[in-house]
């Protein structure tokens, strides 16, 4: 009541409510709660759905599916950047995905269509929720809020060693690489204390009931996007040997589709806006579950099968919370250090490319008109998925009073996902036009 003018009612409601609910159940068992949840929505939704013949159910709910996508896509107003023109192509763009990833699939006659059609609602439903309601937006932004003021303390301890001169510079390593190493310190105090065990095991609950996943696909895709691709498959180390491959094809594609908590910090210390990214990270999850079961559907008996549950770390506890957050920073400090090595050799290479490329496009008289190389990976790349960037709905008009030339979006953006592929997001965030050139004076 105190904060309702500033922040609002519903961020101390969910609040509060959250930490009600959790002193409860640490007494209370939860069944009391989820066995009429779940009687409910056996009347209410299996009760209607069994009525229905069971050759028409899923038709009818991919018809559904499709109905609101159209309706969302065409029923908000337009904007200068978001016109419905664009949308109507970023909608045919996933037909041509999902339709390309069923006319490759391993076995089309298996695919759980109910895990496709379900992961795409439940993609788009979150985007609507985020991008339309304002509750949505509301609750997403504070948690975007809360992670970017988590990260921002990162800045204290930088201070200490550097100065706080030091930020001036704009440096990757000072500004990236310490809130990398400050998360991974805390995720690993976090799960010192279970609560990132508790939390992830109760979100992947609602992806297994929904999605006919297995137990170990749903904790590994609601885990990938907080602790990372390798510490999520981690969670299920137990389990690993006996996944089949299309549990392994899924761990894969969750890890892939989502960021790690610490791209997820640099993201943020690089001034990327942090509602965006929470937000994208929830719509892939369902998405990757989706995607990964289309494109490789499961034909044996997994394991976990029917069961949610996340294994007791077999390797040396802590013996306390402090111990657990040195093992956390050392840890930090050891991707932190992976990270910047990998993108000093990574880079370096891909100037090598660049130099031989500008060389030969030199060669047969491929230059811009100031005589600097033109013949470059970006280049290349940016024509490569040209298709893809188009297909997203990317504004594809120019503007005069700018000076911006038809397809000049599309261009950058394509030259983003190239470049995001070939090399790394942090090369392609930090700097969109790709700032690695072959040196003038190779060609001298």
């Amino acid at each position: 009541m105190l904060h309702r003018k500033d922040l609002g009612w519903l961020i101390p409601f969910l609040l509060y409510l959250g930490l009600t609910i959790r002193l409860i159940t640490f007494h209370v068992s939860t069944k009391y709660i989820t066995k009429p949840i779940a009687i409910v929505w056996d009347k209410a939704v299996k009760g209607p759905s069994n009525l229905i013949p069971q050759k028409f159910r899923m038709p009818l709910a991919g018809a559904g599916t499709i109905f609101v996508f159209i309706i969302g896509a065409f029923a908000s107003e337009e904007s200068d950047d978001n016109t419905r023109e664009n949308r109507a192509i970023s909608l045919l763009g996933l037909v041509i995905f999902i339709g390309a990833f069923y006319i490759t699939s391993r076995n089309r006659k298996a695919i759980q269509w109910q895990t496709v059609i379900v992961g795409m609602l439940a993609q788009y439903l979150v985007a609507l929720f985020v991008l339309r309601a304002k509750a949505g937006y509301d609750i997403f932004n504070f948690i975007a809020f809360l992670a970017k003021s988590l990260l921002g303390y990162a800045a204290d301890g930088t201070n200490f060693l550097t100065g706080a001169n030091a930020f001036e510079l704009n440096w990757f390593l000072i500004g990236v690489i310490p809130p990398i190493i400050f998360f991974i310190a805390f995720v690993q105090l976090l799960y010192y204390w279970g609560t990132l065990q508790w939390f992830i095991q109760k979100f992947a609950t609602v992806f297994f009931y929904t999605m006919k996943v297995s137990g170990a696909e749903a904790v590994v895709a609601a885990a990938s996007p907080f602790v990372g691709q390798g510490e999520s498959a981690m969670l299920i180390k137990p389990f690993i040997p006996h996944l089949t491959d299309a549990e392994l094809h899924q761990v894969m594609t969750s890890g892939f589709a989502t960021i790690a908590g610490s791209v997820l910090s640099a993201y943020i210390g690089m001034g990327i806006n942090p509602l965006a990214l929470i937000s994208s990270c929830v719509m892939s999850i369902p998405a990757s579950l989706a995607i990964s079961k289309l494109r490789y559907p499961e034909t044996e008996e997994p394991l976990t099968a029917g069961k949610i549950m996340i294994p007791e770390d077999e390797g040396e506890k802590p013996t306390n919370s402090l111990h657990a957050f040195a093992n956390g920073s050392w840890l930090g400090l050891k991707i932190g250090a992976m990270i910047a090595s990998c993108l000093l050799c990574i880079l370096a290479l891909l100037g090598l490319f660049n130099g031989v490329l500008g060389w030969w496009g030199r060669y047969f008289s491929i230059a811009n008109d100031d005589g600097s190389p033109k013949l470059t990976i970006q280049f290349i790349l940016g024509y490569l998925f040209y298709p893809i960037a188009f297909l997203l709905g990317v504004d594809r008009k120019g503007d005069p009073s700018t000076n911006k030339k038809a397809g000049a979006d599309i261009l950058k953006v394509s030259q983003l996902i190239g470049i995001k592929v070939v090399a790394n997001e942090f090369v392609a965030v930090s700097n969109p036009q790709f700032s690695i050139t072959p040196r003038a004076d190779i060609y001298i």
